[in-house]
């Protein structure tokens, strides 16, 4: 066991320094102190047989390459934050779920979050709230650490920035409730149009529903640049999924639990929209839309998406119209 055994001590040992950085929000990244930690230990493991993480049972640590470091760190990383994050789990009766769940992904909105919050509580709906904290370091972790615990919140928090798309699958496998859709923390959408978002669902006309900001004001959105390289990247979707959306960017999307959760997310950023978009077409669902207000806000003011997202984007929406 030798050397593998202290690597396993280390990391039920370290649990608890685990749940004290996703607390209180330390910058340290515990996702880069294990990704060097472990890599230390493995490559002096020598002759050692792998232990339970091993892919072979003769495998010593002079044949790992790095991807196999890489992968075994990522596994280890991600049982970490399951149990730090199990605590903060809300448990439901088997026979009683909420009739929404609302999965709100974060990443340092700090000067946002609790209004969002706020205002996402205050609907009269039965719901869920789900918060996932991908990795801030501007003080929104302590925010999100205040509803660990309380009823009908379920805090998930990742130990580095992964990308919306991480955070979104970390949600979604919490979700409870029969419809799911997806709240941003930065208050460019009005958490009141979530109820206009589900009603074709709650009524039963439809299993998924979008929200768009382009379908009945399109000049809510001040910039011609982001209108123009929405509906580009709109359209281009629409030829490859035989959708009519006017608005495949959007924030809000509603679907029913069932149907979500049969879907195996790929898409760590912002690549998600495309893929889930391009996967429930290929199922055969046809996309309601409703229209929704919104805010846009400039790069300057915190906007995250860039150049980069645009072409993973437009390699996305080909990748899922054939894959």
């Amino acid at each position: 066991m030798g050397g593998f055994g202290t690597f396993l001590r280390i990391l039920r040992n370290v649990r608890a320094v685990a749940e004290t950085l996703a607390i209180l929000g330390s910058e340290i990244s515990l996702r880069n102190l294990f990704r060097y930690g472990a890599r230390s230990i493995l490559s002096n493991l020598q002759t050692q047989p792998a232990a339970p993480l091993s892919t072979s049972p003769h495998e010593d640590a002079q044949s790992f390459p790095d991807a196999v470091v890489e992968t075994r760190i990522e596994r280890v990383v991600e049982w970490l934050e399951e149990t730090t994050n199990r605590e903060s789990k809300c448990d439901y009766p088997s026979t009683i779920h909420p009739t929404l769940t609302i999965v709100i992904p974060v990443f340092n909105e700090s000067g946002t979050v609790a209004s969002v919050i706020e205002k996402v509580a205050a609907l009269d709906i039965n719901k869920q709230i789900v918060l996932v904290d991908d990795g801030s370091t501007d003080g929104t972790r302590e925010i999100l650490s205040e509803y660990i615990g309380r009823d009908g919140f379920d805090v998930i928090m990742h130990f580095g920035n992964r990308g919306k798309g991480a955070a979104l699958k970390s949600g979604f496998q919490r979700a409870m409730g029969e419809i799911v859709i997806v709240q941003d923390a930065d208050l460019e959408y009005e958490p009141q149009d979530i109820l206009k978002v589900v009603a074709p669902i709650l009524d039963g006309r439809t299993d998924v529903v979008y929200g768009s900001r382009y379908l009945e004001n399109s000049e809510q959105d001040q910039s011609l640049v982001h209108r123009f390289g929405n509906w580009l990247l709109t359209q281009f979707s629409n030829c490859m999924t035989a959708q009519r959306l006017t608005d495949m960017e959007t924030c809000y999307k509603a679907i029913r639990r069932e149907i979500l959760q049969s879907i195996e997310i790929e898409q760590h950023r912002f690549g998600f929209e495309p893929e889930i978009t391009a996967k429930l077409a290929r199922r055969g669902h046809r996309i309601l839309e409703v229209p929704v207000s919104y805010r846009s806000r400039s790069w300057r003011e915190g906007k995250k998406i860039g150049f980069k997202d645009l072409v993973n984007t437009l390699w996305c929406i080909v990748r899922y119209r054939f894959q």
